[in-house]
């Protein structure tokens, strides 16, 4: 079981990042304590939430209904049960894309590629994400060259990879991207690992793969 002085510590840094508006901890609160189910990012972020929310989260999290709970339970638990019911899954995984307008970069992705917007934050928006299916893309503001020259082309550095799950599906998503004006880097190939794939050049350079079987 984690030491209580640690436990206090994380409900202080959950505070602190609702405070500082980390918009990546709206997600938690609101899939943890049910009175901000209904609320989206930025209400949770707006919504008053206090040092006791946030113990709570943490108490949630560990599998107690709030934090007295854990207190009085703590003791009680060992870290090997412990430890066998709160094992981490690794739920998704999203990618970085750095972009000198987040709003453009957004307005690209879904005029030309589909997807929706998630969030953007800030005035002007210097974070954001987009999403397709199960596909995730966060947009993060950088008002300066991050790569080289054209490195990325010449090393074909890839900011992204997304797949589908079968060969029809990404010959249908090629033919989609190509009715609507898409810059590819590298058009629909079959490749000798099995795979088919094509690569995207978005408006920063950014290079994203999309790949499925190729029969």
């Amino acid at each position: 079981m984690p030491n209580l002085e640690n436990l206090k510590k994380q409900a202080k840094q959950f505070l602190r990042w609702h405070r500082e508006r980390y918009h990546p901890v709206a997600a938690e609160i609101r899939a943890m304590l049910p009175r901000f189910r209904h609320l989206d990012d930025h209400q949770v972020l707006e919504a008053n939430f206090r040092l006791s929310d946030a113990q709570e989260l943490v108490a949630r999290q560990l599998g107690f209904e709030g934090w007295q709970a854990l207190k009085a339970g703590a003791p009680a638990m060992s870290t090997q049960v412990k430890q066998l019911t709160t094992a981490p899954i690794l739920s998704g995984t999203e990618a970085q894309l750095y972009v000198a307008d987040v709003r453009a970069s957004c307005d690209f992705f879904t005029s030309k590629l589909g997807f929706a917007i998630d969030f953007v934050y800030g005035d002007p928006p210097f974070y954001g994400m987009i999403t397709r299916d199960r596909a995730r893309l966060c947009m993060q503001l950088v008002c300066e060259p991050v790569f080289v020259g054209d490195i990325r082309r010449r090393e074909q550095l890839l900011s992204a990879s997304i797949t589908v799950e079968t060969a029809a599906e990404i010959k249908q998503l090629f033919l989609e991207f190509q009715s609507a004006g898409v810059n590819f880097y590298q058009e629909l190939k079959k490749q000798p690992w099995g795979a088919r794939n094509f690569i995207v050049l978005d408006p920063d350079s950014n290079l994203i793969l999309f790949a499925g079987p190729a029969d």
